[in-house]
């Protein structure tokens, strides 16, 4: 069959081939339904990770475990992978429009193959069973702050995707970022509170702290910055450099293992802390795979 006009619709989640010839059609003649087909096999498998990590992460070994039960376990982790992807508003949308992008800016020659879709990306974890959520919200957030990021990442040793996502999760995407008494940002994504050692600028608001296990809304002093790129970097220091967050940097290759970490060190108060923190990150990391 002519790869520039096939647009296979029942392969497996990660079949290369088929992968390698919706790039072919996709770059060699834009076709609308190739994209469309390009862009649910990426979320496809996406998803099969995610499922597959949540299955690891709760199967308790048994009577029934045995290399015939995993090889069943796969084959429905890709099945179902495959009915979750491409269904109306989900990821596979922000993918096809990214690679829309590409294609008509002369950017095709990457390529889209399973290889430059994971390169250079930490592993993704999955504490809930569900979709990743990516709206043009998150897809602005994460936009806004890659270079900072990048930059903090290179410095640090903190991938640049689990910054955007915990600074995305503390901020609601932005939507609710700190904010002094006359609206100004304070630059502060990562709601680190100003105690007595801090020198520098302060914001004062109320929030809502978790005491014995109930919310509660308290007032509380926190860190102002000149800079959205000054507040990673004060992030990323106090990570790095705190004996509380010392455990935390040896999870860097683990969205679930990094969140963790952070929850059981009392970053936050939150009894959920881990489990939303790792799907605002899934969410960063999906949307850089769509990104290219």
């Amino acid at each position: 069959m002519n790869p520039t006009n096939a647009v296979p619709t029942q392969g497996l989640a990660a079949d290369p081939t088929a992968l390698n010839a919706l790039r072919y059609g996709a770059g060699k003649g834009g076709d609308k339904a190739a994209l469309k087909e390009a862009a649910k096999q990426f979320e496809s498998l996406f998803m099969r990770e995610l499922i597959k990590s949540m299955r690891e992460a709760t199967q308790k070994s048994g009577l029934m475990d045995g290399e015939g039960s995993n090889l069943g376990n796969d084959l429905l982790d890709q099945q179902f992978s495959v009915q979750l992807s491409g269904l109306p508003g989900g990821l596979s949308e922000a993918i096809e429009r990214q690679l829309s992008r590409q294609m008509s800016s002369g950017d095709s020659a990457r390529g889209l193959t399973k290889g430059d879709a994971t390169d250079a990306l930490p592993a993704q974890d999955a504490s809930t069973v569900g979709r990743v959520s990516a709206g043009p919200r998150q897809v602005g957030f994460v936009d806004q702050h890659s270079e900072a990021a990048a930059t903090v990442a290179r410095e640090s040793g903190i991938p640049a995707s689990f910054m955007i996502g915990q600074a995305g999760h503390e901020t609601g995407w932005g939507r609710s970022e700190i904010r002094h008494a006359d609206g100004s940002p304070s630059h502060n994504l990562f709601g680190i509170k100003a105690t007595d050692s801090w020198k520098g600028k302060v914001a004062e608001i109320t929030t809502t702290e978790y005491i014995n296990g109930e919310p509660r809304k308290v007032t509380a002093k926190f860190r102002a910055y000149d800079s959205y790129a000054d507040s990673f970097r004060d992030y990323a220091r106090l990570i790095g450099n705190s004996p509380r967050y010392e455990g935390v940097m040896d999870q860097v290759h683990s969205v679930q293992g990094f969140a963790q970490g952070l929850q059981k060190a009392g970053y936050a108060t939150d009894p959920q802390y881990a489990a939303k923190l790792s799907r605002a990150i899934n969410t960063t990391l999906s949307l850089q795979r769509a990104q290219g």
